[in-house]
């Protein structure tokens, strides 16, 4: 079989790691994990030959080193060698372990047993080409900002089924899908989920299916926005967004037109130093922040209308 992924080895500073997610990702790789190695993380992440040259990978050690440097840390190093597609497909995986996150979730790999017993919600995840794993800083926030935000509902909303009654969620760049899962665990009645990526829409079908979610809960549809205006009967409850800062800033607009009075929101994949441009952004069109949560060098901004 031919050899057409870039296998990427980064040795790095364990405070590094989020910021090296968030760049593999921007940059395109299918599937990343991590371990600790002593004092040290050690990434892996797959990138396509098609789409990625040896001058690229060059660039890419460049910007990792830069993005150390901003933050004072040490450079990482960064390694590559071809492997072919099964290897690709299969190799990653064997880093990639049951991980809690918040009070109530536990992300499990849908190829590893579930635990034989545990109190926690479990989300099976095999995010395949997407993005999120539960690994970044960015999903953690979201999800903790999903336990807040529906363990907060009056019990009066909450119908005989458990289900937070007729609350209607949108997650918008929904990648593998985990934040629209972990949504509907926490008991919302139905989330829309869209990405531009149609292999982030398969995935989020597919998790949904290993999670035995009824597909009348969950409706994943390729596009943004302006996808979901056609979706929607009526504007939603609550929104999660994990994308990239200026995406957020773009869409806000759209956002707020699919908003009630009282919608909250959730938005994440924001560098801190960018925590000011999307808050004003978001003041701008009516809305208000209520809380920053950061990790690292990320926040997540739990807004509602004003």
């Amino acid at each position: 079989m031919a050899n057409t992924w870039w296998e990427l080895q980064i040795s790095c500073e364990p405070d590094l790691e989020d910021s090296i997610f968030w760049r593999l990702e921007d940059f395109g790789c299918r599937g990343t994990a991590s371990e600790n190695k002593g004092n040290s993380s050690f990434v892996r992440a797959y990138l396509s030959t098609i789409q990625t040259q040896l001058l690229d990978l060059a660039a890419l050690s460049l910007l990792l080193r830069q993005d150390a440097l901003c933050v004072g840390l040490s450079s990482p190093s960064l390694q590559w060698q071809l492997i072919d597609e099964e290897d690709w497909a299969t190799s990653w995986k064997q880093y990639w372990h049951p991980q809690e996150i918040g009070d109530h979730f536990l992300i499990n790999p849908a190829w590893l047993p579930l635990p034989e017993t545990t109190e926690r919600l479990v989300i099976r995840l095999d995010p395949g080409v997407a993005f999120g794993t539960g690994n970044h800083a960015t999903t953690q926030l979201c999800l903790e900002s999903l336990e807040m935000r529906l363990s907060g509902v009056p019990q009066s909303f909450v119908g005989t089924s458990g289900k937070h009654e007729h609350l209607v969620i949108a997650d918008i760049g929904c990648g593998s899908g985990i934040l629209s899962i972990g949504a509907l665990l926490l008991g919302a009645e139905k989330v829309y989920a869209v990405d531009n990526d149609p292999l982030a829409v398969q995935s989020t079908i597919s998790n949904a299916a290993l999670n035995d979610i009824n597909p009348e809960r969950l409706l994943p549809a390729l596009g943004s926005v302006d996808v979901l205006t056609k979706l929607l009967q009526n504007p939603v409850d609550g929104i999660v967004c994990n994308i990239l800062a200026h995406v957020i800033i773009e869409l806000i607009p759209e956002m707020s037109a699919i908003a009630k009075p009282d919608t909250w929101a959730i938005f994440s994949g924001i560098l801190l130093e960018q925590s000011k441009a999307v808050a004003d952004a978001l003041e701008e069109n009516g809305w208000v922040v209520a809380t920053l949560w950061k990790r690292k060098e990320w926040c997540c901004l739990n807004v509602r209308r004003s």
